[in-house]
């Protein structure tokens, strides 16, 4: 069993930055896969980024050079940095993680974090 463990959400205005962090309780995250999604009520969970066993990053389209997943691997610990956050950025995030592999990053993940509450607005 993996328990991930979610932090740093909050309110923000346009423009701003915030970093999530997901600290997990696995070993090491040279064996883990670790994404983050996002969820609105209006819409389904939407795959925003992940970071790969092998420390390959990737995130989608619509947050490219806005946002980046890192990680540190001595604590476990995987980051979302947000940055020019837009209102349309609200959401609710939440990590997950499963065993690294290199299939698809956008699905398969197995555990799940608490999710955190991200509100952009002016």
């Amino acid at each position: 069993q993996v328990h991930l463990e979610q932090s740093g959400g909050g309110s923000v205005r346009p423009g701003d930055s915030l970093t999530l962090s997901c600290s997990t309780s696995v070993r090491t995250l040279t064996n883990w896969d670790v994404a983050w999604f996002r969820q609105t009520p209006e819409k389904a969970r939407e795959f925003v980024g992940a970071i790969r066993y092998t420390g390959d990053g990737v995130e989608q389209d619509s947050v490219k050079g806005r946002f980046l997943v890192t990680r540190d691997r001595g604590r476990s610990v995987v980051f979302l940095e947000m940055n020019s956050l837009q209102p349309e950025d609200t959401a609710v995030y939440y990590c997950a993680a499963r065993w690294g592999s290199m299939s698809d990053l956008s699905d398969g993940y197995r555990y799940w974090g608490q999710g955190t509450q991200v509100n952009v607005s002016s």
